[in-house]
């Protein structure tokens, strides 16, 4: 049964399919074919919803996308995000275009803050402008809907100052349960979508990784202390 997002008369299935280890950077042993069979299969399956940004492999996240899904694009919801360090009114714009160019869509279904402003040492940009920037976006068509990612609570409300936010995009996970004080009430008294990430920890609640198990040279995991995450707002991950 598919959910709404948002008040933005989406229509999203309660599993999404997140596609960062598409885009390698972070990952190893990946494989585009098998990545592609997967987003076809899980298409196959019922999901709907196809979540990517700009940043995955500096596009090749989107790209991918687009190789397995073009062909049933008007029954997909395509979701991507705009990077911290491209939060300018202008750069926005500019990266919207090529992700429809990398998607080969001409709309994005939701439209992402990939995070907050000043984030791995970004440029401080007001939220106004960027929303001015989403806004301006979502009037010519080419979004359909506004969302943030790993925005606390106060960085959201100011963010809906300006425009319509349909979704917020936190981890949220056995080890990530912060989403819960204050985010979560929040959302719901506003009829905003949660859209969780890394609600399987990257793969260690499925119960494949035994305590002894070694990540490969270059695998994000190695870098990500799961024992503090569970009192950390935001975990140290793209």
């Amino acid at each position: 049964m598919k959910r709404s997002l948002g008040q933005s008369g989406i229509e999203i299935t309660p599993i999404i399919f997140g596609t960062w280890q598409a885009g390698k950077s972070g990952w190893v042993g990946v494989e585009d074919q098998q990545v592609i069979q997967a987003m076809r299969s899980a298409f196959e399956a019922g999901v709907n919803t196809f979540d990517t940004a700009e940043v995955y492999g500096n596009g090749y996240s989107e790209e991918l996308v687009a190789k397995a899904l073009s062909a049933v694009r008007d029954r997909v919801v395509y979701a991507t995000k705009v990077f911290a360090n491209r939060l300018q009114y202008q750069q926005v714009l500019d990266a919207c275009e090529k992700s429809l160019q990398r998607l080969q869509t001409d709309y994005i279904d939701l439209y992402q803050i990939h995070w907050p402003s000043g984030s791995f040492n970004s440029p401080i940009v007001p939220i106004e402008e960027t929303m001015q920037a989403l806004n301006h976006l979502k009037q010519q068509g080419k979004i359909r809907a506004i969302g943030v990612s790993n925005f606390s609570r106060d960085q959201l409300a100011e963010a809906a100052q300006y425009g319509r936010i349909d979704s917020l995009q936190p981890p949220y996970s056995l080890f990530w349960r912060s989403v819960e004080t204050d985010l979560q009430p929040y959302c719901v008294e506003q009829t905003i979508t949660i859209i969780a990430y890394s609600s399987l920890a990257q793969g260690l609640l499925t119960g494949r990784f035994g305590a002894d198990h070694q990540f490969q040279e270059g695998d994000i995991r190695l870098k990500i202390n799961y024992s503090k995450a569970k009192t950390t707002n935001v975990p140290n991950r793209l």
